[in-house]
């Protein structure tokens, strides 16, 4: 049995904004399989990546990479195939000829939840790696610099018209890292 899937062109596939006029995000992608590649302001392909539901990815990578996600183009599929969704991901990177950096250099800023850690101001970073800290102190001061970077990705998202209500998972806060629930 194959799977015959038609690829279409990356280029002949409409721009959707990633944040639409009403503050949301394409929620007609919600539960939806498929390939989807994100663009920054000028059009640039940032990432292209495929779920099995592209709405919650979409969610995901708006809050990991803010400042690159304003337009998204997206072929589904009807049936679970990660052959054909792999073929699809390849030949979209192939037709950009250059590797966008979320699928090179850039990788795991899309695909892992972020690391507060590197937000760390250096008295955060003083604070942190004081001597006479013990374990909680420490989760402590993490789990304020995880909800200072949380309000300002919310505040970034807020300024450009996002109304959806996003929620991130509360146990990670204390590893130092955001992630959407």
């Amino acid at each position: 049995m194959t799977t015959e899937i038609n690829i279409t062109n990356l280029a002949n596939i409409e721009y959707i904004p990633y944040i639409d006029e009403n503050g949301q995000l394409p929620e007609i992608y919600q539960g939806k399989i498929g390939v989807y590649a994100v663009f920054n302001q000028e059009k640039s392909l940032q990432f292209v990546g495929y779920s099995r539901d592209v709405y919650l990815s979409l969610r995901q990578h708006l809050v990991r990479q803010p400042q690159q996600c304003y337009w998204v183009k997206v072929q589904t599929i009807e049936r679970p195939s990660r052959t054909v969704l792999e073929n699809i991901e390849k030949a979209w990177i192939a037709e950009n000829v250059d590797t966008p950096a979320g699928n090179g250099e850039d990788k795991e800023k899309w695909t892992q939840p972020v690391d507060v850690k590197t937000f760390m101001t250096d008295e955060e970073q003083a604070n942190y790696h004081k001597p006479t800290n013990d374990e909680l102190t420490q989760t402590k001061i993490i789990k304020n610099v995880a909800r200072r970077v949380e309000t300002d990705i919310l505040e970034t998202l807020e300024l450009r018209g996002l109304k959806t209500q996003l929620r991130f998972n509360p146990k990670l806060k204390e590893e130092g890292l955001l992630d959407l629930k």
